[in-house]
């Protein structure tokens, strides 16, 4: 593995790591805080259920991704991490609730998978660069965390499924 300082000084695939790292970091915490709030948005059972395991594995994403911050030698930092904290934030106007309870339901699934896609785009992203970078470490890591929303994902496709049958 090369040595952090090496690749703290101005290199180029290092920079792009940390400032999608932090992306992804900083949106994923501020989910965090969303959680709660979005599992009291759905009225179906099974996606309560969904919604809390796809909560244990955005924690234990977070966790990952300060092991990577120790690795590296960085600290996380929110700078320039807007675009992604924007769409948690924005909800789809998920506030805005339906007469029909389905309707709530499919938009709460909708918004989750569309966060996942990205979380997935990301992680692979920085799964690349890590390759790169030679992290193995780091690489088992964030496979770790794209495996868990490929997972949600499906997860979540199975849910939107049941309410159709």
């Amino acid at each position: 593995m090369k040595n952090t300082t090496e690749l703290n000084d101005g290199h180029l695939p290092y920079k792009v790591f940390v400032h999608n790292l932090n992306r992804l970091y900083f949106a994923k915490k501020y989910l965090d805080d969303k959680m709660l709030n979005l599992i009291d948005m759905a009225s179906f059972k099974a996606l309560q259920h969904g919604l809390n395991e796809f909560w244990e594995d955005v924690k234990k994403q977070i966790k990952r991704m300060e092991e990577i911050y120790e690795i590296i030698g960085e600290q996380p930092s929110d700078k320039n991490c807007n675009p992604i904290k924007a769409i948690i934030k924005d909800e789809f106007c998920l506030s805005e609730k339906h007469e029909i309870a389905i309707l709530n339901d499919m938009d709460l699934i909708m918004y989750i998978q569309i966060l996942e896609h990205i979380n997935m785009a990301t992680y692979q992203l920085l799964k690349t660069v890590a390759h790169r970078l030679n992290y193995d470490h780091i690489e088992q890591l964030l496979t770790e965390c794209f495996d868990e929303s490929t997972d949600n994902e499906e997860l979540f496709e199975l849910i939107a499924k049941e309410y159709i049958k």
